[in-house]
């Protein structure tokens, strides 16, 4: 399929890019450590930056923190398109965005969540109010999700709640947790989840730091000992948290930073061309050619993948498969582009950040530790494959 821009969307990709070059740092990108497709270095998960606060409340001010959501609820009212270009160009410029609340609460609540709620929730959203992490993983609970212990207990007007959470991604820099919990111990695994969210600052909350293989402290594990909310804090129905949470990692698997693929891979072909190696350059090698010919046509898949789930949404299709698929391309194009920059540089892209002569200041090495949280994340690939082979190729499920 061709994605061709209308004129407006066209013009809309320009003044991103436009107002991205004015608003930040002029070596925002060349500075910045992310690593696209992977967890552990998203800016969001690390202390706060003021520039990046700035940044994130003017894209607020212009209503494109929540592009594509309707205005009565702080949105600009925009397409899918629209939305999807302006995740591009961001991702592009390594640029700080739209968060856990922006990208995947606020839709969840938006299709689920009581008038009250959106009321509550989504204009706070919309300003930059305030942040969200995602409280779903446990020690004993990952990819199997209806696992999960922490339980709920009512108690009058509120609910109860103890366990623990464990890779928590930035709950040490956010406000609330969007939390799955156990409201119905004696309900199928999948029936007995309630979807709740929960303010940082409630009595009984202990944030640990975990710091992960990049150095950065991105993870957590989080403690709840007694911690009450109120019961008005449910989104939508109780005991339907599964179903919701199911919806909402459909949101995460679309947010994928096909643009950050891009300029990662014209940074490593420019070095490639700049290097020389008995006496000619890299890019003169027809290995290495072959091996960024190949890395360039994934890259166009991922585009093409991204660009159909965006133009679905703007047509009222569902992308629950073409979720999976983007997800799955996306993490396995993450670690290919890690693997074949390493390939590339040699001892050069195992150079860490703050040696002297590391290329791209260490950024190869952060990806190349990085790029295997991304298999993982938001599902791992072998759950994105048993998606794909289930509900879009119609195969029998091998469980028992």
């Amino acid at each position: 399929m061709d994605f061709q821009f209308s004129g407006q969307e066209e013009a809309f990709r320009q003044e991103v890019d436009d107002f991205i070059n004015k608003e930040l740092p002029a070596s925002w990108a060349e500075e910045s450590h992310y690593w696209p497709g992977g967890y552990g270095t998203i800016p969001d998960f690390e202390e706060l930056d003021p520039a990046a606060e700035r940044f994130r409340r003017r894209l607020a001010e212009k209503g494109w923190l929540t592009l594509s959501w309707p205005r009565e609820y702080g949105g600009a009212g925009r397409s899918s398109m629209e939305q999807a270009i302006f995740n591009e160009r961001l991702s592009y410029h390594r640029a700080p965005g739209p968060g856990v609340a922006t990208l995947i609460s606020g839709p969840t609540i938006l299709l689920f969540g009581s008038d009250e709620a959106k009321r509550e929730w989504l204009p706070k959203i919309a300003r930059a109010d305030i942040r969200f992490w995602l409280a779903y993983s446990e020690p004993n609970a990952g990819s199997d999700l209806a696992s999960i212990q922490t339980s709920a207990v009512e108690d009058g007007d509120d609910l109860v709640i103890n366990g623990q959470k464990t890779w928590s991604s930035g709950a040490h820099v956010s406000d609330f947790a969007w939390m799955l919990v156990r409201t119905d111990p004696n309900a199928p695994a999948h029936k007995g989840i309630s979807l709740v969210i929960v303010d940082n600052k409630s009595e009984g909350i202990t944030i640990s730091p975990l710091i992960n293989i990049c150095g950065f402290h991105s993870f957590n594990e989080v403690f709840f000992d007694n911690v009450r909310i109120p019961q008005r804090n449910i989104i939508g129905e109780r005991n339907r948290g599964w179903y919701y949470a199911m919806a909402a990692l459909d949101f995460e698997r679309l947010v994928v930073p096909v643009g950050g693929f891009k300029r990662t891979f014209e940074e490593l072909v420019q070095w490639a061309a700049e290097t020389k190696r008995n006496g000619e350059t890299l890019t003169d090698e027809p290995l290495i050619r072959d091996k960024l010919a190949d890395l360039a046509i994934d890259i166009d898949v991922a585009y093409m993948f991204f660009w159909q789930t965006a133009w679905m949404l703007d047509r009222g299709l569902v992308p629950n498969i073409e979720a999976s698929v983007l997800k799955l391309v996306a993490t396995q194009l993450s670690r290919k582009l890690a693997n074949t920059a390493v390939d590339v540089m040699g001892p050069y892209g195992e150079l860490e950040r703050d040696a002297k002569w590391a290329p791209l200041k260490g950024r190869i090495c952060t990806g190349y530790l990085d790029c295997i949280s991304g298999l993982v994340g938001a599902g791992t690939s072998e759950i994105q494959r048993s998606i794909i082979a289930i509900r879009g190729l119609g195969l029998p499920w091998g469980g028992s």
